[in-house]
C-alpha cells in the first residue's frame, strides 16, 4: 500500500488500516479499549499514526512511535501527551506553530515549513519498538519522504531511534550516509547525500527525545530544543 500510494492522502488512509505487526495491533488495542482513567470518557483513535504538518515541509522531524494515550489516543502524532506539548511549544517559540498547545486532532494547531513523522506508527508495549517493527514500518516513511523530501533541507531526529531510522530511509532511497555513519548526538550535525531531494543533499540534525525522562531530569531543556530549531532554521534558509 505505500508504494502504491501517490499523494499524501492515500499514504495516511494506507497508514491507517495497516495491521502489519502483531504485538503493535495487540498493544495499541488494548490501550484504546482499556483506556487511561483520565481519559475514560473520551474515545480513542487506536490506530496507527499518520504523519502531521506541511506538504512541502523545508523541516522534517521524526520521532520514535506514537505514545499509548497521547497521538493512540488522539490520532496526530505528538499530539496529547507531555512530550508533545514540549515539542510543540518550541516549536511555536520557534515560529514554526501557530500556538504552543497540541489538545486534540481538530485543536487548529498548523505547523509552518514543518512536517513531523514517526518512525513506527503504531503505538509499542513500554514505549519500545523492536528493530524488526521499524523495517517493517519502513515503507510508511519512504513513502512520506517520496511526497514531500524534495524541498527538506534539514531532517531532525529526535533520539537515536529515529537517527538509525533516517539514516536507513536515505540509503534505501538511492542516497548515501558515508562510512562510518555518523552517531547520533544531541546537536550533531551529518551531511547526507540523498537520491530525491533538489539540493542533492540533506542535513541530519540531532535532538534528544523530548520524553518526561529527558524533559524531567534537564537532559533536555527548552532552551536546548529551541537551539535545535534555530539551527535547523538557518540551514534551512541557506543561512
Amino acid at each position: 500500500m505505500a508504494g502504491a500510494a501517490r499523494t499524501l492522502k492515500q499514504v495516511d488512509a494506507g497508514v491507517s488500516v495497516c495491521r502489519a505487526c502483531p504485538r503493535l495491533v495487540e498493544w495499541r488495542e488494548e490501550a484504546a479499549a482499556v483506556k487511561r482513567k483520565s481519559y475514560a470518557d473520551q474515545p480513542y483513535w487506536g490506530r496507527p499514526a499518520p504523519g502531521f504538518g506541511a506538504a512541502r515541509p523545508r523541516i522534517m522531524i521524526v520521532g520514535l512511535a506514537p505514545a499509548a494515550h497521547g497521538a493512540n489516543r488522539t490520532g496526530r502524532v505528538f499530539t496529547g501527551d507531555r512530550s508533545g506539548d514540549f515539542l510543540f511549544a518550541s516549536l511555536h517559540r520557534s515560529g514554526l506553530a501557530n500556538q504552543a498547545t497540541c489538545t486534540d486532532s481538530a485543536d487548529g494547531l498548523q505547523l509552518n515549513g514543518v512536517r513531523v513523522a514517526a518512525a513506527v506508527r503504531c503505538a509499542p508495549p513500554g514505549n519500545a519498538p523492536l528493530p524488526a517493527e521499524r523495517t517493517t514500518c519502513a515503507p510508511w516513511l519512504d513513502a512520506e519522504w517520496r511526497l514531500t523530501g524534495n524541498g527538506v533541507r534539514v531532517i531532525i531526529a529526535l533520539g537515536g531511534f529515529a537517527w538509525q531510522s533516517v539514516l536507513a530511509l536515505i540509503r534505501r532511497t538511492g542516497g548515501t550516509v558515508g562510512t562510518p555513519a555518523p552517531k547520533f548526538g544531541h546537536g550533531t550535525l551529518a551531511t547526507l547525500a540523498t537520491g530525491s531531494t533538489a539540493t542533492g543533499t540533506v542535513t541530519l540534525l540531532g535532538c534528544f527525545h523530548p520524553s518526561q525522562q529527558n524533559t524531567f531530569t534537564g537532559r533536555l531543556t527548552p532552551a536546548m530544543m529551541d537551539d535545535i530549531f534555530a539551527t535547523a532554521c538557518a540551514i534551512s534558509a541557506g543561512t
